[in-house]
C-alpha cells in the first residue's frame, strides 16, 4: 500500500463522528514534499466544506509525524454547540491549578522520547519521555513559586487568583506542538469558557515557554495564528525576532544576535583571529554558529555541527578527550554555567579556564525553601532512585527494577542541580517572565475607561481576557525587579541584553568555580564600553595567567608585510620581508611603504635612512688603482723627458724635430694627470675642468703626433729632385699646425662652458641603495664635438702615418705612429658603447680607463723603441744607422 493510501486510511479513522453544523477546520501539519495532495483527502474524510491550512515547518521530523500528529479543531456556529477536542485519546499529562486567570507553561522536563512503532492501522500508543531533567524541573518550580508568591502578596492583582497549566514538551518539537495544542483546546467533554468568535482560544491567554529554540519555533507559529502571547525564558535564536513570522513571540532571554556580538567582541578584545565553531544540530546551535561565523569574518578554523542525539557526550568522549587538552573554550550561554559539564572531574583538565557569557544571575528570596517541598512522582523516583509503585507479591523491586520508597527520603539531604540556587540565571528569566505578564495584567486592570488603547479607546475586560489584548500590554510592559533590573521588550519582543562573563576556575577538591570576571551590557552606547573585563582575575586553561595566542599566522613584525596564502582564510598569511627600498614600521601591514628617492631602507626594513653617496673617490679600491696607474704614467713620461734631455744631442732625439717630441711628452704628461680630475667628489669646477682639460690636452697630444707625421711624410717626399715642399713645413709651420688644431678645441670647450657646462648630478635609482654623484655633460652636442674632433685628428694622423709606413729607413717613426694611432682609435671606439652601458660611477671609470689606455699606447708605441735604442743599443743611435735605407 502506498504511503498516501496509508495516510488516507488513517484520515478516515480519525473522523468517526458525523456533524450536522457548518465547520471551520484548522489543520496543523508538518510540512514536507507533496503535503498539498493530502488536503483534499482530509476534507473528504471529515465531510468538510471549507478548510484553512496553517503550515508548521520543521524539517527534522519524519514523514510519520504527519500521520501521527494530525490534530483537528473545529467550532460549530449553531446554538448549544461548543468547541471540543476531537483527538482526546492523545492528551498529554498536565500539571495544573485552577484560578481566575490561567497561565500556560511549556518545560522540557525530559530529554529524550521513546517513539512507538507505527502500523498506520490503529491509533498510535502514547509516547514515553525519558531522562528526567532536574534543571528544567527547577525552572518549572520557579514559575509555580512566582505565581504562588503573587497570589499570597495580592498587591499586584487584588481579588484575582492566578492558576497554571503546565505541560512537558520532552525536548522535542512535535511534543511541544502537541502540548501547545493542548493549551489551545480543552480536555475531553469539558466546555470551553470564554470562547468567542470563529476561533477556539481555549482557556489559556498566555504561554510561558518553551525553553529550546527549536521547540519555540514550532510553538510560536501556531500561537501566532491565534495571537496568543508566548514569553520564552530560554529561546535565544535570532530568527525568533522576526515579527512577520512570529507576531506573538516575546522572551526574557536575549537574542543570539546580542550574544554573538558579545562573543565577537570578546574574541577581538584578546586578539584571537583563528577560532573553531562547534554547535548542536538545532535552530539555536545552527543559527548562533552561523551568525558568529558571519560576524567574525573568514577566520574560522572549523565549523562543525554535532547531532543533538550525541551532544556533549560525543564531543568529550574518551576517544576525543585526548586531543582536546590545551584548548581555550568559549562557551555560549547554553553551557557557560552547566553543571553537567563542570561537575564531572573527567572534564576538568579539558574545560578548566573556559570562559563564556551567562545570563545575569540573581537571588530569588524564598525559592530554595520552596524547592524542598515538591512532589511529582517522576521527579521523586528519579531523585531518590526508588519507586512509589507497590511491587508485586513476592518481589522486592517493581517492574523497573527500583526498590520501593521508604518515606524517609528528604530533599534537604541531597545537593544537586535542582536544589542549587547559587546560579539562578534561567530560573531568573522564568521569574521575570511571570512578573512581566502580571504587570501587563495590572496595566490592563488600570485602564481608564474611554482612554484605552483599542478601538474607540476601549479598555479590555479582565473578566474575559482576550489573548490579543494581553499581547498588546505585554509588548509595552516596563517594570523593575527587586534587584533593580529594568524589564521591557523592544519592537522585536527582545529584552535588553545583559550578560555576565564567567571564568571556570579549578579549585582543587572543591571542583570548578564560576567566577564573574566581567560583563556585557548592550545599553552602553559606546562600543568600547559594552564589554568590560577584569583581566587580572582570569585563569586560563592550564591555570595560566597569560592570555593565550590563537592565530592562524603569527603577527608580522615591523619590516615585513602580510602575504595571503592561496586557498586559506584572510587571517592566514605569511610574513614576507619588505623589498629593498621599502619599509614597514608597524605590525601586520598589508603593503610596505617605498622610501623617497634619496632614502633607502635599513637592514631591518623598519626605517628609511639617507642613501650612501657613491662616486669614484680616492679612497676606494678602484679610485686608488686608477690613481696609481695615472701617476705611474706621468712618472714614466717624466722619465722619458729626462732621458731625452740627457741625450738631446743624439741623432735619435734630434730626428724629426726634437721640440715636437718634448711637446708631445709634456702633453702626454698632462693627459695622464687630467685623469686625476675624474677622481673625487664631483663639484661644479671639477666637472668643468675634467672635460675641458681632457679635450684640450688630447688635442694637443694628437696635434703633436700629426705634426710629426706630416714632417716624416714630407721629409721623404722632399728628397725627390726639384721638390720645394719642405719649406712649407718647417718648425714654425709645425707649431702653427699644433696651435691651430688646439685652438679649435679650445673654442669648442669655451662655447660648451658658456652655453651648457658640465655640472654635478645626483643619480638616485629606485632599485639602488646608493646616490651616485656624477658629472652631467650638460650639452651632449658639445661633448660629442669634443670627442668627434679628437677622433677626427686621430683618424687623420692614422691615415698619414699609414701612408708613410713603408718609407725606407732603419728607424721609420711613421710605423710607430701607426701602431699608436691604431691603439688610440681602438680604445676610443670601444669607449663609446662601454661608456653608455656602464652604470653609475663605472661610466667615469670607463672614461678614465680610456684616457689612460690611449695615453699609455702613445707613450709605449712612440717612445719605448727610442728609449730602448738610447739606453740599451747606443751603437744604433748614430746618424749613419738611422739614414741607412732598408731594402
Amino acid at each position: 500500500v502506498s504511503l498516501h493510501q496509508q495516510q488516507l486510511n488513517w484520515a478516515y479513522m480519525s473522523f468517526p463522528i458525523k456533524v450536522k453544523c457548518p465547520l471551520q477546520l484548522f489543520v496543523i501539519v508538518v510540512s514536507y514534499p507533496d503535503t498539498g495532495e493530502l488536503f483534499p483527502l482530509i476534507r473528504r474524510a471529515a465531510c468538510l466544506t471549507t478548510a484553512e491550512i496553517v503550515y508548521i515547518s520543521f524539517r527534522l521530523v519524519s514523514y510519520s509525524l504527519l500521520c501521527r500528529w494530525l490534530v483537528l479543531y473545529c467550532s460549530c456556529k449553531d446554538d448549544g454547540s461548543n468547541c471540543r477536542l476531537i483527538s482526546a485519546s492523545l492528551s498529554l499529562p498536565v500539571l495544573e491549578k485552577n484560578g481566575d486567570i490561567i497561565l500556560g507553561g511549556l518545560f522540557s522536563l525530559h530529554d529524550t522520547v521513546v517513539e512507538p512503532s507505527l502500523s498506520f492501522t490503529a491509533m498510535p500508543a502514547p509516547t514515553q519521555c525519558t531522562r528526567f531533567n532536574f534543571r528544567t524541573f527547577r525552572w518549572m518550580q520557579t514559575m509555580i513559586f512566582a505565581i504562588e508568591e503573587i497570589n499570597r502578596d495580592g498587591t499586584l492583582l487584588p481579588n484575582i487568583t492566578l492558576g497554571y497549566k503546565i505541560y512537558d514538551s520532552c525536548s522535542t518539537p512535535h511534543h511541544a506542538l502537541k502540548a501547545a495544542m493542548e493549551l489551545l483546546g480543552n480536555e475531553k467533554g469539558r466546555e470551553v469558557a470564554g470562547f468567542s468568535g470563529s476561533v477556539c482560544h481555549g482557556t489559556v491567554p498566555v504561554v510561558i515557554g518553551d525553553g529550546g529554540s527549536t521547540q519555540s519555533l514550532v510553538v510560536a507559529r501556531i500561537l501566532g495564528v491565534f495571537h496568543i502571547p508566548q514569553v520564552s525564558y530560554f529561546s535565544s535564536c535570532a530568527c525568533l525576532s522576526d515579527k512577520n513570522e512570529f507576531p506573538a513571540f516575546l522572551r526574557t532571554m536575549p537574542s543570539d544576535f546580542f550574544q554573538v556580538d558579545a562573543l565577537v567582541q570578546l574574541v577581538k578584545h584578546f586578539g584571537w583571529t583563528w577560532v573553531g565553531v562547534i554547535a548542536g544540530d538545532d535552530a539555536y546551535g545552527r543559527g548562533g554558529a552561523n551568525i558568529f561565523a558571519d560576524e567574525l569574518g573568514a577566520c574560522v578554523a572549523l565549523h562543525e555541527i554535532i547531532p543533538k542525539n550525541r551532544g556533549y557526550r560525543f564531543l568529550f568522549s574518551p576517544h576525543s578527550r585526548t586531543g582536546l587538552t590545551g584548548i581555550q573554550w568559549l562557551a555560549s550561554e547554553a553551557w557557560s554555567t552547566a553543571t553537567v559539564l563542570s561537575t564531572p572531574r573527567k572534564y576538568h583538565n579539558i574545560l578548566q579556564g573556559s570562559m563564556g557569557f551567562a545570563i545575569r544571575h540573581a537571588e530569588i528570596p524564598g525559592l530554595q525553601t520552596f524547592l524542598h517541598h515538591p512532589f511529582l512522582v517522576s521527579f521523586w523516583e528519579e531523585m531518590f532512585q526508588c519507586s512509589l509503585a507497590v511491587p508485586a507479591e513476592g518481589q522486592k523491586n517493581n517492574s523497573q527494577g527500583k526498590p520501593p520508597c521508604t518515606g524517609a527520603e528528604e530533599l534537604k539531604s541531597i545537593t544537586n542541580i535542582y536544589s542549587d540556587v547559587s546560579q539562578l540565571r534561567i530560573s531568573y528569566n522564568v521569574y521575570k517572565a511571570v512578573y512581566a505578564i502580571i504587570h501587563a495584567l495590572k496595566a490592563m486592570r488600570s485602564c481608564v475607561k474611554g482612554k484605552g488603547p483599542f478601538l474607540l479607546q476601549s479598555c479590555p475586560d479582565l473578566q474575559n481576557v482576550q489573548p490579543w489584548q494581553l499581547l498588546h500590554y505585554i509588548k509595552h510592559v516596563v517594570y523593575s525587579t527587586t534587584i533593580g533590573d529594568e524589564i521591557k521588550f523592544d519592537e522585536n519582543g527582545d529584552p535588553v541584553a545583559m550578560y555576565d562573563l564567567v571564568n571556570w576556575q579549578f579549585r582543587g577538591n572543591e571542583g570548578i568555580e564560576f567566577v564573574i570576571i566581567g560583563k556585557f551590557d548592550e545599553t552602553n552606547t559606546a562600543l568600547n564600553q559594552k564589554l568590560q573585563i577584569q583581566e587580572q582575575n582570569i585563569l586560563w586553561n592550564g591555570n595560566q595567567t597569560k592570555v593565550p595566542l590563537s592565530v592562524c599566522s603569527s603577527i608580522c613584525p615591523p619590516g615585513t608585510r602580510k602575504a595571503i596564502r592561496p586557498n586559506f582564510p584572510i587571517c592566514c598569511h605569511d610574513c614576507v620581508v619588505c623589498a629593498a627600498g621599502e619599509i614597514s614600521n608597524q605590525t601586520d601591514v598589508i603593503e610596505c611603504e617605498r622610501c623617497l628617492p634619496e632614502f633607502w631602507s635599513n637592514d631591518e626594513r623598519t626605517a628609511c635612512i639617507p642613501k650612501q653617496v657613491e662616486f669614484l673617490s680616492f679612497t676606494d679600491s678602484m679610485g686608488i688603482t686608477l690613481l696609481v696607474i695615472s701617476l705611474f704614467g706621468s712618472f714614466s713620461t717624466c722619465v722619458v723627458i729626462v732621458i731625452f734631455s740627457c741625450h738631446r744631442s743624439t741623432p735619435i732625439v734630434r730626428a724629426n724635430n726634437s721640440e715636437l717630441s718634448f711637446l708631445l711628452l709634456i702633453s702626454l704628461t698632462l693627459c695622464f694627470l687630467c685623469s686625476l680630475t675624474f677622481i673625487g667628489q664631483p663639484s661644479k669646477w671639477s666637472c668643468m675642468l675634467r672635460h675641458t682639460a681632457f679635450g684640450i690636452t688630447f688635442v694637443l697630444c694628437i696635434s703633436c703626433i700629426l705634426g710629426k707625421t706630416i714632417v716624416v711624410l714630407i721629409a721623404f717626399k722632399a728628397t725627390l729632385p726639384g721638390s720645394g715642399v719642405m719649406k712649407w713645413f718647417g718648425p714654425a709651420q709645425q707649431k702653427a699646425i699644433i696651435i691651430l688644431c688646439t685652438l679649435v678645441q679650445a673654442v669648442i670647450c669655451t662655447v660648451w662652458l658658456t652655453v651648457d657646462p658640465p655640472s654635478p648630478h645626483r643619480l638616485m635609482p629606485r632599485e639602488s641603495a646608493l646616490v651616485i654623484l656624477l658629472c652631467d655633460e650638460g650639452s651632449y652636442v658639445a661633448f660629442g664635438l669634443v670627442l668627434g674632433y679628437i677622433g677626427l685628428l686621430a683618424c687623420l694622423c692614422l691615415f698619414l702615418a699609414f701612408l708613410a709606413r713603408k718609407l725606407p729607413d732603419n728607424f721609420n717613426e711613421a710605423r710607430l705612429i701607426t701602431f699608436s694611432m691604431l691603439i688610440f682609435c681602438a680604445v676610443w671606439v670601444a669607449f663609446v658603447p662601454a661608456y653608455i652601458s656602464s652604470p653609475g660611477k663605472y661610466s667615469t671609470v670607463t672614461e678614465v680607463f680610456a684616457i689612460l689606455a690611449s695615453s699609455y699606447g702613445l707613450l709605449c708605441c712612440i717612445f719605448a723603441p727610442k728609449c730602448y735604442i738610447i739606453l740599451l743599443r747606443p751603437e744604433k743611435n748614430t746618424k749613419k744607422y738611422l739614414m741607412t735605407r732598408t731594402g
